[in-house]
């Protein structure tokens, strides 16, 4: 089983920049296909992004808006969430999710505990 470890959070304020991280262990990661998702507050979880364990392949949501990339460095066991020009509609808790020889498209079975990610006006 996967284990999966977010970090890189904060309070940031609007048009700021962050880059989430996520670490993986446990597991064999270049075999996962990797994804980001976030939740606001009394929203429903929606898709950020995803990358395919093999050939690199990205998919992103409608949410991006050419904003946000998705990255892996498979020698760290880690996907990497780069975040430009955030908004106060960003704020969220961020997770990461894992499927081995996963569809970027999903579903994923493994998720980390989240990171909040928190965009002031």
């Amino acid at each position: 089983q996967v284990q999966l470890v977010e970090s890189g959070g904060g309070l940031v304020e609007a048009g700021d920049s962050l880059r989430l991280s996520c670490a993986a262990s446990g597991v064999t990661f270049s075999r996962y296909t990797m994804g980001w998702f976030r939740q606001a507050p009394g929203k429903e979880r929606e898709f950020v992004a995803s990358i395919r364990w093999s050939g690199g392949i990205t998919y992103s949501g409608d949410i991006v808006k050419g904003r946000f990339t998705i990255s892996r460095d498979t020698a760290k066991s880690t996907v990497f969430l780069q975040m430009n020009s955030l908004e106060p509609e960003d704020t969220a808790v961020y997770y990461c999710a894992a499927q081995q020889y996963g569809s970027a498209r999903g579903p994923f079975g493994s998720w980390g505990q989240g990171t909040q990610v928190t965009v002031s006006s």
